[in-house]
């Protein structure tokens, strides 16, 4: 008897076996080199994936952690302190954004200064975010959601704000059809902290399309 997938194909027609994917020497079991995996075992197969992953695959790599982090503070001291209040202690609280501070630590250029109104805007936005927001803020412009200890003041490459000239043609047949800044949206370059900002007619406007950005780009890859 033959077990689908959804799709249609048998699971034995993916070749994996018991060992570590994209490790072949790293057996998850006796004899698992050449244990083919099937609906059968699948569930074993998963489970023991998983261990080597997150758990008995990488304990020694844990325990030689724990051996140096002893020999600078007593480890078994941080018990006292809640996962948060660690989260807290090593990566520090929110960066407090005001846009006195900010227009010194992000640059403006290609078509944009400290006082353009879409910079205005956007200083704006960027003060009232709330922790969760202006993580994804971060994540969206610079690749990861935190900033380096210092903020903005020390992150290297200097985040840049520049102007984003529309590049869309009128495909539309309809008469007197124009395309409108405001139907663009945000792009970046993380490799180097580039946010190419359109000049959108409101902070309103601004404020939606950069949200929308943020939170529909996750995980995405373009070139731009």
């Amino acid at each position: 008897m033959l077990v689908f997938f959804t799709s249609g194909v048998p699971i034995e027609d993916l070749c994996l076996s018991f060992t570590l994917p994209g490790y072949n020497d790293y057996v998850l079991k006796e004899g698992g080199e050449n244990t083919v995996v099937n609906i059968y075992n699948l569930e074993e197969y998963i489970s023991l994936v998983a261990d080597a992953t997150v758990k008995t695959g990488i304990m020694r790599q844990v325990e030689e952690f724990k051996a140096g982090f002893n020999q600078v503070f007593d480890i078994s001291s941080l018990q006292i302190f809640a996962p948060q209040e660690l989260d807290c202690l090593v990566c520090g609280r929110q960066e407090l954004w005001k846009p006195e501070t900010l227009v010194d630590h992000i640059k403006f250029d290609h078509g944009y200064t400290a006082k353009s109104p879409a910079v205005v805007n956007l200083l704006e936005i960027m003060t009232e975010f709330s922790p969760e927001p202006q993580h994804a803020f971060c994540q969206f412009v610079t690749g990861a959601p935190r900033l380096p200890p210092g903020g903005l003041a020390v992150l290297n490459p200097k985040l840049t704000v520049v102007r984003k000239h529309s590049t869309a043609t009128n495909t539309s047949n309809a008469p007197g059809a124009v395309h409108s800044v405001d139907d663009d949206l945000p792009s970046v370059m993380t490799c180097v902290n580039f946010l190419k900002l359109p000049p959108y007619s409101t902070k309103e406007v601004m404020q939606m399309k950069l949200l929308y950005a943020i939170n529909e780009g996750q995980g995405s890859f373009d070139l731009s």
